[in-house]
């Protein structure tokens, strides 16, 4: 289904603009391996969120039909919906989030807002016992709403949604949120999919790398082989009830979960 293959391991550490070796990239292409992509030349040792994006939106304008996998929640839970009465719309969910978690922003860090120091957090606030229908299927997952505890995914979600955002504007209709814009990707459109890195991360080598370039190492990877053995539309398809594929369809699913 694809030509070029992205794993990003993500952290939601500091500002925007802070150089975080938590954030790692790898790359690859139909036949070669996984390698390491390194930000742009810059003062800063390691890539930005900001930097990222930026990165992001500029690959993504290329032809090669591209996979990118982001180990950070895209959305929330149905609970979450519910309790603030919102409409079961990603693009909507997407500009409510921003406007009261505006963690896109210049010298934002995201407990600035959980502290109410900026934004508006406290109107958006979700519980840590919520989980989403992907995370009842894959055991050691955590809630979006689970900070401070090791293994965490709140705070690179709540850091990570504002720049899905920008790249969705960026981007407009060649790019596909999955599952959000439908879970059989349209044909030609480069895709854009939430990963757990912990599936698949033990399937291969270390070989040196830190835990970070492992998690994006082995997610690329992943998605490479995945797509040579054509099991992507299995995956991309999971065998779920009516009332799970409905709610998954707002929440998000982690690709890799069946």
């Amino acid at each position: 289904m694809f030509d070029r293959y992205i794993g990003i391991d993500y952290s939601g550490a500091e500002t925007p603009e802070a150089s975080l070796p938590g954030i790692r990239v790898y790359i690859t292409d139909k036949d070669g391996g996984p390698r390491e992509e390194d930000p742009p030349p810059s003062p800063r040792k390691y890539w930005t969120r900001c930097g990222l994006a930026e990165w992001l939106m500029a690959i993504l304008q290329e032809t090669p039909r591209t996979i990118v996998g982001i180990d950070h929640g895209f959305s929330f839970p149905a609970a979450y919906f519910m309790k603030y009465k919102l409409e079961r719309n990603w693009d909507l969910f997407l500009d409510d989030f921003c406007r009261h978690w505006p963690t896109d922003a210049p010298h934002t860090y995201v407990d600035f807002i959980r502290d109410g120091l900026c934004g508006n957090g406290s109107e958006r606030q979700g519980n840590s016992t919520w989980l989403r229908v992907t995370e009842r299927h894959a055991p050691g997952t955590q809630s979006v709403f689970r900070f401070d505890v090791q293994g965490q995914v709140a705070k690179s979600t709540h850091a990570g949604i504002p720049w899905l955002r920008r790249l969705r504007r960026a981007q407009g209709s060649p790019l596909h949120f999955w599952p959000f814009d439908g879970w059989m990707p349209r044909d030609g459109c480069h895709v854009v999919a939430e990963i757990y890195p912990a599936l698949f991360r033990r399937r291969y080598p270390v070989e040196g790398r830190t835990g970070d370039q492992q998690d994006a190492y082995a997610t690329c990877r992943w998605l490479q082989e995945t797509d040579y053995l054509n099991y992507l539309p299995r995956f991309f398809d999971p065998p779920l009830t009516l009332g799970e594929r409905r709610d998954a369809s707002i929440e998000g699913w982690i690709l890799g979960v069946s």
